[in-house]
């Protein structure tokens, strides 16, 4: 349904490293669950000291079309005056796809060790966001809540935590889903204080949401490797990139499929591929539900009646034994 995965990206790069950083944002438990929850780093101390600084605030997301592992939502945000010098000068941010993985951890790693620069001015947060949940919300039978609606909401509950923490917001950058004026304008009206923006390709020109996706990418990275614990007596090359387009994933698929379940919750099986694998008529599982033949075409007041007394009106025999006007 929303298997897709851009021309230009390079499987390659969207190929955890294995050795890729583990941040806090990763959390074993709910992601063996099949979990989504949020994580919120704390306060940077520059911010914390001076809760009137004013700040900006970058939104960004990774692994919208892969069939496998979740979708990250991630938000970085640090003082205005910062907000080039330190992200795009000092230390290079750019968006995550054209960073290698290794770059990409490593910044990552920065940004969660006490001390460094980037530590102390800049606060982040995650939203992982389940294969399972995001297939249960895709596959709902009244009315999808489809990828987009999913996403808005995770950007809207991020951005609400952040401003709650008393986080001094002055401008909002966004990588677009969808029509990005209809999105601002929406953004606008829940957050009247912030000057939004939201851009096509927001990930290469403002530095906050390039380095929201460094956040979420390694997350995803991460939480992908995770998941793949579970099958550690698996090949090697295990499922690579979780994309559709990879034939280390599609293989993994196929070799993994089982017959009635499918797979783990580590697979979004509202996506085309899953689905099409799932209804091969040459590897599927036939199901046969027994109906008992006696209770067919009987009413409901057969299951009351008794058999070795059936002279009476049916009413008469509703709750058992017929009763006779003598007994009055």
């Amino acid at each position: 349904m929303d298997d897709q995965i851009p021309d230009t990206q390079d499987i390659a790069l969207e190929t955890p490293v294995d050795d890729v950083f583990r941040a806090p944002s990763v959390q074993p438990s709910e992601i063996f669950k099949g979990a989504s929850y949020s994580h919120f780093s704390p306060l940077p101390q520059t911010i914390a000291s001076d809760l009137t600084t004013e700040c900006v605030l970058g939104v960004d997301e990774a692994g919208r079309g892969p069939v496998l592992g979740p979708m990250v939502y991630a938000l970085l945000y640090l003082p205005l005056s910062l907000h080039r010098s330190l992200l795009a000068e000092t230390h290079h941010f750019d968006d995550s796809k054209v960073l290698t993985p290794a770059v990409r951890s490593d910044l990552m790693e920065k940004l969660c060790t006490t001390g460094t620069d980037l530590y102390q001015n800049c606060g982040w947060a995650t939203n992982v966001m389940s294969a399972r949940d995001i297939s249960a919300g895709m596959l709902k039978p009244n009315g999808t809540y489809n990828l987009n609606a999913q996403a808005m909401d995770a950007t809207i509950d991020l951005i609400k935590q952040v401003l709650a923490k008393g986080v001094n917001v002055k401008e909002v950058y966004i990588d677009t889903i969808g029509n990005p004026a209809a999105y601002q304008k929406k953004l606008e009206r829940i957050f009247p204080t912030c000057k939004i923006t939201v851009a096509k390709k927001a990930d290469s020109l403002y530095p906050c949401v390039s380095a929201a996706s460094v956040c979420a990418k390694v997350t995803r990275d991460a939480a992908l490797d995770v998941s793949y614990e579970a099958y550690k007596t698996e090949a090697a090359d295990g499922w690579g990139s979780g994309y559709p387009s990879d034939a280390r994933c599609s293989s993994w698929l196929k070799r993994n499929k089982d017959p009635l379940f499918g797979w783990g919750p580590e697979c979004r099986f509202s996506w085309g591929t899953a689905k099409d694998l799932l209804e091969d008529k040459k590897i599927s599982l036939k199901v046969d539900w027994p109906v008992d033949d006696d209770a067919e075409g009987m009413n409901i007041s057969s299951f009351f009646n008794n058999s070795d007394e059936a002279d009476g009106s049916e009413l008469s025999n509703w709750y058992g034994r017929p009763v006779t006007e003598e007994i009055f």
